[in-house]
């Protein structure tokens, strides 16, 4: 199956992006149904995790979906880089009465490999997708011979034109404006990272393969300009926040409806890895860019008992609210509505 004949399956190039923390099957199986392709994110599933959810997403639709696994390079761990760590946090510990000799380590998100392509191969999902590059060749050949299309993040040109000498089938261009983890993986250096609408028509002059927009789309008019760069598709993520079937929690939701959602940066707090969200407290006090960050994702496991404290007490105050640039279309509607609404400006534009 080639790149075309997915669409032609669908009702339209939109694409759900996958959003680890925030949705499971329900949210895949809506967008799909109402013609779009939905994206199950599965970077922090483990093996009998996934293969629950995707049990439940084949009893939900029969419409093809995306799966997408993050593909990092798991860091050595740094006993006295955590420990720094945990340093800087003390007082926020103090102040939930956590103790920070009980707090735990451990990587927290694990990158594709065979025990999780183990599970996905009796399933054959009609697409993959990667985050942070592309897995080893045995794994990416792996994938290729179930028939599932490869879709991978590109942040920049040249990370274009790595993925398209490795055999990908289209390219997510990232731009700045996208919530979530950056998807950044020839650099760490955040001032090589374009905006959407410099970074597309840019990735769709350098390469052969079809290049999907993603980041700041968020209503009608952002899907026409996508489409009037070149882009093959588009793939929204912020926008299904609020849906009814996204698994977003309250103070999420209400961080994403209030106006401190106009704020946005990347921080490297929660994970150790550049990703975009509303800015908070620990933001502001800390900056959203720390040296003392353990390496994604060492940082995870030190920021889950304050995130878990404060949620407890209504606080968003430690909580990675991931966010795009653009909320104005994050609303409390069906994804399908939401969906179907992208889908007629592309087939009008």
């Amino acid at each position: 199956m080639s790149f075309a004949d997915l669409l032609a399956g669908l009702a339209g190039p939109v694409i759900q992006a996958p959003m680890a923390g925030s949705q499971n099957h329900r949210l895949t199986a809506a967008v799909c149904e109402a013609g779009g392709l939905g994206s199950l994110a599965a970077a922090m599933l483990s093996p009998e995790g996934l293969q629950a959810e995707l049990q439940a997403l084949s009893a939900a639709t029969l419409r093809p979906w995306n799966v997408n696994f993050f593909c990092h390079t798991p860091p050595v761990a740094d006993t006295e880089g955590l420990a720094a760590w945990h340093r800087v946090l003390s007082p926020y510990y103090r102040e939930m009465g956590l103790d920070p000799a009980a707090i735990p380590s451990g990587p927290g998100r694990v990158p594709f490999g065979h025990d999780s392509a183990d599970v996905l191969e009796a399933f054959r999902p009609a697409v993959v997708s990667f985050h942070f590059g592309l897995p080893a060749a045995d794994l990416l050949a792996r994938v290729k011979s179930w028939g599932s299309l490869v879709l991978s993040s590109a942040t920049t040109v040249q990370e274009a034109l790595w993925l398209q000498a490795k055999g990908v089938d289209a390219i997510i261009a990232q731009g700045l404006e996208a919530g979530g983890h950056r998807g950044m993986f020839l650099t760490s250096d955040l001032s090589s990272q374009m905006g959407t609408f410099a970074l597309l028509p840019q990735m769709v002059q350098a390469v052969q393969v079809p290049v999907i927009a993603a980041g700041g789309i968020a209503s009608a008019d952002g899907v026409r300009a996508a489409k009037a760069l070149g882009a093959a598709g588009v793939q929204i993520g912020t926008a299904y926040l609020c849906s009814h079937e996204a698994s977003t929690n309250a103070l999420h939701r209400a961080a994403l409806q209030s106006p401190g959602a106009q704020h946005t940066a990347l921080t490297t707090l929660f994970s150790g890895r550049p990703a975009r969200g509303i800015v908070n407290r620990l933001m502001q006090e800390l900056g959203p860019l720390h040296s003392a960050a353990p390496a994604f994702p060492l940082a995870t496991a030190g920021m889950a008992p304050l995130r878990a404290a404060a949620e407890a007490r209504g606080s968003s105050d430690f909580s990675p609210l991931w966010s795009g640039q653009n909320t104005s279309g994050c609303r409390a509607l069906p994804a399908a509505e939401i969906t179907r609404e992208f889908l007629q400006a592309w087939r009008t534009s």
